[in-house]
Parts: C-alpha cells; structure tokens; sequence
C-alpha cells in the first residue's frame, strides 16, 4: 500500500535521513523525482527539526520554474515505504531489525535495471540544455556603491586645487571618481566633497582614505559623509 506521508513525524524523519547523504531523491541533478516529492508537501518542512528535508525542498524550490522541462521518472518520488508495507511505522527504530534496508522504496532505488539507452540520452540532452541556459544568463553584475567623501584640508591657506588632484590621481581597478565640490565649513576654510563608485569586492573604502591622508601637505583627515548600493 502505498502512500504520501511528508506531515507525520516519522515520515519526515525518514526523508531526512535519507537526504543527508543525498543532494536529489535520485541520481546527481534535479528530476521529475523532485518535483513530484516536492509538490507533496503542503508546506516547507521545519529546518530545526529536518534539515536535510529543509535544504532539499528549499533548492528544489528554486528549480520551479522550470519544473515542467526537468528530465526523470516521476514514478521515482519518495511516495512510498517499502513496496509491500500496509502502515509506516510510528518511529523508524521499531522497524523490525531483520527487515533489509533494500524493501524500502523511499526515493527510487540507484540499483535498479538499467535505464533505457533513450531514455538517458533524452535526459542528458535536457541537462546540456539546461546548463546552456543557465550559462546565457551569464555572471552577476558586481556590487557597487556610490560614496560621497568629504576631504577636510588644514586650513584656509591650503591648496585645494592641488589637494583635489592629488586626490583624483589615486587609481584603482574598481574606482571611478566623480563630480566634485568645495564645501565651506566657517573662518574661511573650505573641504572638498567628492563623490565617486566603486565595486565592493575591489575596493576598500577604509584602505582608500588612507591612501588620500598619506597627502600630509594637503589632507588633515577625511570622511565618509553618505553611502549607497547601486
């Protein structure tokens, strides 16, 4: 008798310890074996209790959208316990100690007859295809962030234009300077704002206010007076 038991505590318990040495309920990429197990549950499993289940329902969830195009056998979902068993056991540990491991059907078994030549090749051609997609879509776009500095000079007499190109003659990979302002901050001293963006994972802003203090001439110290993600 067979049947879908993914509410029960011992129904969980048994997916979960079958999931912790697998990364799919058969073979090495996400099938219609997924899908079909995944839709059998009416809610995301408790990932303190479970999780192995946790983590398996949450990567398959993030093949949704191509859940219609993923090759498989959809017969392999974890739907049953044991092709012969008439009630799933309150907790796995009574199962009878003589009962081999290999009666319980709960994902499919990997040792099974072998696959029909079609058959894999057909899902190999859906994998290729999938991956190609995957790689069109091409690498994320780099984090980055737009700051405004302000660069605060020792007094009224310093050059600013100097200190302003000191400043901008600072190159990094990951660094664009922008637009630029003097900023009056009283007894006639003015401080220079300057905005610019950088990729997050280049540059460091910390690293880059040393570099403009080492101008000890011009710089008496600098800040960082607003900062945003692009």
């Amino acid at each position: 008798m067979g049947f879908t038991d993914f509410v029960s505590d011992a129904g969980l318990t048994i997916a979960n310890s079958y999931l912790s040495t697998r990364s799919y309920v058969v073979g090495h990429a996400p099938s219609q074996a997924d899908v079909v197990t995944y839709k059998a549950f009416s809610a995301a499993p408790d990932a303190a209790k479970y999780p192995h289940v946790a983590r398996w329902y949450s990567h398959i969830a993030s093949y949704e959208s191509e859940f219609s195009t993923l090759p498989g056998d959809p017969s392999k979902a974890f739907t049953t316990y044991g092709p012969e068993t008439t009630a799933l056991p309150t907790n796995p540990k009574d199962k009878p100690a003589e009962d081999d491991d290999d009666d319980l059907d709960l994902f499919g078994s990997d040792d099974e007859e072998e696959e029909d030549p079609e058959a894999v090749k057909e899902r190999e051609a859906r994998l290729a295809e999938y991956k190609k997609k995957k790689e069109a879509k091409g690498p994320k776009p780099a984090a980055k962030s737009l700051v405004t500095l302000e660069v605060k000079p020792w007094d009224d007499e310093t050059d600013l234009a100097e200190m302003e190109k000191n400043v901008r003659a600072i190159e990094q990979d990951g660094l664009v300077w922008g637009a630029s302002k003097l900023v009056a901050v009283g007894f006639g001293i003015k401080k220079l704002q300057i905005n610019l963006v950088v990729e997050d994972e280049k540059v460091s802003t910390d690293e880059l206010q040393q570099k403009i203090e080492e101008d000890e001439d011009h710089v008496q110290s600098t800040d960082i007076a607003a900062m945003q993600k692009l």
